[in-house]
């Protein structure tokens, strides 16, 4: 059967031009006349199709008078669409700026943002014209790429073609339009960013050192350009765009480290967004790690007048140090806590070890190094090489040294050493935090030392300044003092606030906004109060929550709000909220079984426990469950394995027993299992009273099994009766079975007999049928004969009338005519003989045929 032929997908009054026969070519033909043309491939029967099929009207009725819509068809086999395409995915939107294309548009299928990306294809140059523009263009989050031209000269300054198309280059690949690109004609406003020369390009960025598109060492072209300017970028804050199917997009994103995501309502087509502005203050200030005020305000809490490890002196040095060494630029510093073995400790314990990048080599305008661990761990082994030039200082001064790394004679380091209180620095050992000594040491190198000691240990220098609180931190360049560095993004509430509410977001909430860190490597994630507004404050403290050492954020559980709880179960479904109540305030022994929706084992097991939870007594057993893939639990609580069974006992909720794994899960062994743990163990001590209690519940344990083995015992009998009547049935339906066989069979012979006398029947029927049909045709012969003597007899009397009439005419004539009358009656004799035998020939016929009628009948 031929398909069918296809039909609109579009309406006809739309503003898109629907090619639903795959006339590719005809799609061609009309790019050819148009300056910006969007292709929307589609099949009819993709259900995505349908869904953007909406959004694409939408976005054709605002901008058809600017841009070509064209809709085909490329599924219809007979189109020349679908044999020169090979799609496998629909729908499929391209554009072409004239000659320029395709660029495959692949963010959301939302008018807003296919509206956004179009006009980012019609107008991929912002054109910047003063000062406050060129602000405006460059304070923006996103990466900023500015290109300088004079007009002056020519129409068509060199390079200009290529800057314009290196900026659509760029939406092939960056199809988010994450990165701008502007052009600057007026030499005074390139002189803001030192661009002098026409023809010159750069890149914009907030953290790191901006950059001047290298000429002599890359050639000019738009490829080029355009991979310079995504390999240098910086991404101080990224938006994520899952697509909504299988993809590794988040995990991906989430190996790099810990991620704070931020859901906020989005629309790409408004001009300002205050809540994005301030969310990138934040974003701007925590990667700012190349201030001189980072250094500053690390060292500022060191000459607090109130501390009591410091005194006024400190401030001096600190002066001098500012003064003496010029770290002003580029520093990236960390705090080594000496252990008291070091050589140094006795005149020292805690030294800053800075990276500075401004001595001796001038850094370089187009690759500045980042600080990272590798940096720190090379000042610390040139460190203790020149440990000597720091022995001879006075105690209660910092000191400060600058020396060559041992590894590169052109890396410059700078120690800052100092004292601090024995009583803060023992206080913190006491509580077994970072500074006791491990028995097995690593270089730091991370290789595997031999030696009894261990390095100092490195870590942010806010932790080991006594009296300071989270409020003092300051949040400018914390992703470089910390080793619990977030990664930023951004997700539109709008398109994916079902990956909020996985995250813990309220689902009544009208507000969208929410905010989580998620550490995929130590499996946590904590959630910013939603009580409180998602304003720049809150989220800096957020940060410096999380990046402290000892991090006050409580784990965010998981909970699932879709239980609903109904006390007819005789099996308590466990919840993260729940649990708390249900297994350790209870006053009952708590049987949890861990359990997810996925798990054919542990569906297997819920007849077993329903059986259990009826046996035991309710008024001191409690038999429950938990999905572990909805819920989470504290991690001492958690396990990778299910089912998993976990028994914890009354008054000893501490000593919660699992489940052997090699025993069988039946109804036996569990009864054993918990009565066995349900005791007091042997090891605590037991008074006659509660020998007494115990005694007392045993027996009532006991009373009650022995009930319930009575009812199982009822219940057997009961089944024993029923299997008797169930036999004696079956047995009356085996006879019964053997009497319908024999009928059968003798209903077959006669099926047969019968059989064979209806063939016999057939046989006479047909031969009948024979006869009938031959003396049929004789009749018909017969009547045949019959109808033409018939008229045969009514000539005859027409005859005989005529000749009378002459007969009658004759008497009249004459004497002399009588010899003639004489004969004249003769032939009219001759003629009534005649008449009176075709007369009875005629009647003996009718007798014959009246004889065969009868004789037929007879037969029949």
């Amino acid at each position: 059967m031929p398909a069918k032929l296809p039909v609109n997908f579009f309406f006809p009054r739309s503003a898109v031009i629907d090619l639903f026969r795959g006339q590719l070519d005809y799609a061609e033909q009309l790019r050819q006349d148009s300056e910006i043309v969007l292709y929307f491939f589609y099949a009819p029967w993709c259900g995505q199709s349908i869904a953007a099929r909406e959004e694409i009207e939408h976005v054709a009725s605002r901008l058809s008078d600017q841009v070509l819509f064209v809709a085909v068809n490329c599924w219809w086999n007979q189109g020349k669409c679908r044999k020169q395409k090979h799609f496998f995915y629909f729908p499929v939107i391209h554009l072409y700026h004239q000659s320029f294309g395709p660029i495959e548009y692949k963010g959301p299928m939302s008018a807003v943002y296919i509206e956004k990306f179009v006009r980012r294809v019609m107008t991929p140059l912002l054109y910047i014209s003063s000062r406050s523009k060129l602000l405006d263009f460059l304070s923006n989050y996103e990466p900023g790429v500015v290109g300088f031209f004079e007009f002056n000269a020519s129409p068509q300054p060199p390079g200009y073609l290529t800057f314009f198309t290196s900026a659509l280059h760029s939406l092939k690949k960056d199809y988010l339009g994450t990165m701008r690109f502007g052009v600057v004609t007026d030499k005074r406003v390139a002189e803001e960013i030192s661009l002098v020369h026409s023809g010159s390009v750069y890149l914009h960025r907030h953290a790191n050192t901006s950059l001047i598109y290298p000429k002599d060492i890359m050639n000019f072209t738009a490829e080029n350009i355009c991979k310079w300017a995504l390999e240098n970028r910086e991404m101080l804050i990224r938006w994520l765009r899952p697509h909504g199917g299988k993809s590794l997009l988040l995990n991906n994103e989430l190996k790099k480290g810990p991620a704070l995501l931020i859901f906020i309502p989005y629309n790409p087509l408004a001009e300002i967004h205050p809540l994005l502005d301030e969310i990138t203050k934040v974003a701007l200030e925590y990667h700012k790690c190349n201030k001189s005020q980072a250094a500053e305000a690390d060292l500022q809490p060191a000459g607090d007048s109130d501390s009591p490890a410091f005194d006024s002196s400190v401030t001096d040095a600190q002066l001098k140090f500012s003064e003496t060494f010029p770290i002003a630029k580029y520093p990236c510093c960390n705090t080594v806590v000496l252990p008291q073995w070091h050589s140094i400790s006795r005149t020292h314990n805690v030294c800053e070890l800075c990276v500075n990048q401004t001595l001796g080599v001038k850094p370089n305008k187009v690759h500045v190094p980042h600080c990272n661990f590798l940096e720190i761990e090379a000042a610390l082994d040139s460190f203790y090489l020149q440990e000597h030039t720091f022995f001879q200082v006075i105690s209660n001064t910092i000191e400060c040294s600058n020396f060559l790394s041992f590894y590169s004679p052109f890396s410059y380091y700078t120690a800052c050493c100092r004292t601090v209180n024995r009583h803060f620095l023992s206080l913190m050992s006491s509580e077994k935090t970072i500074f006791e000594t491990p028995k097995v040491a690593f270089s730091s190198h991370g290789k595997k030392d031999n030696t009894q000691f261990s390095i100092p240990h490195i870590e942010d220098r806010n932790c080991f300044i006594p009296d300071l609180n989270i409020s003092s931190m300051n949040i400018t360049g914390l992703s470089c003092r910390t080793n619990k560095t977030l990664n930023l993004y951004l997700l539109d509430s709008n398109l994916f606030w079902i990956y909020a509410e996985r995250l813990g977001a309220s689902r009544s909430t009208h507000l969208k906004e929410f905010a989580a860190i998620v550490d995929l490597k130590e499996e946590v994630h904590y959630v910013l109060d939603q009580n409180q507004s998602l304003v720049g404050p809150t989220l800096e403290t957020f940060i410096k929550n999380f990046s402290v050492l000892y991090s006050p954020l409580k784990r965010h559980l998981v909970d699932d709000p879709s239980v609903h709880f109904d006390e007819e179960h005789v099996v308590t479904e466990v919840t993260t909220s729940t649990f708390h109540q249900t297994v350790f305030l209870s006053a009952k022994n708590v049987l949890l079984l861990y359990y997810a929706q996925w798990c054919g084992f542990c569906a297997s097991l819920n007849h077993i426990f329903i059986q259990l939870a009826r046996l035991l007594p309710h008024d001191s057993f409690t038999v429950a469950r938990i999905d572990v893939t909805r819920n989470d639990l504290p991690w001492e609580f958690m396990t990778d394995r299910l089912p998993t069974i976990l028994f914890f006992p009354h008054q000893r909720k501490e000593q919660s027993v699992k489940f052997p794994e090699d025993f069988s899960v039946n109804l036996p062994n569990l009864l054993k299992f918990i009565l066995h743990h349900s005791s007091l163990s042997p090891s605590e001590p037991c008074t006659k009273e509660c020998l007494h209690k115990e005694s007392v519940l045993q027996q009532g344990h006991i009373s009650h099994l022995e009930r319930e083995i009575q009812k199982l015992r009822s219940e057997i009998s009961a089944l024993h009766q029923a299997h008797d009547q169930l036999e004696a049935q079956l047995s009356e339906a085996r006879r019964e079975e053997q009497r319908l066989q024999q009928q059968k069979h003798t209903l077959e012979k006669q099926h047969k007999t019968l059989q064979l006398h209806s063939e016999q029947l057939q046989a006479t029927y047909d031969q009948k049928n024979q006869e009938l049909l031959e003396m049929a045709e004789k009749l018909q012969e017969l009547a045949d004969a019959s109808e033409n003597l018939l008229k045969e007899n009514a000539l005859l009397r027409i005859l005989v009338a005529s000749r009378g009439g002459k007969l009658q005419s004759k008497d009249e004539i004459e004497e002399p005519l009588q010899s003639e009358q004489t004969l004249s009656e003769d032939n009219v004799i001759s003629l009534s003989t005649a008449t009176a035998a075709l007369e009875e020939k005629r009647i003996d016929n009718i007798d014959t045929i009246e004889t065969e009628h009868s004789s037929g009948n007879r037969t029949e």
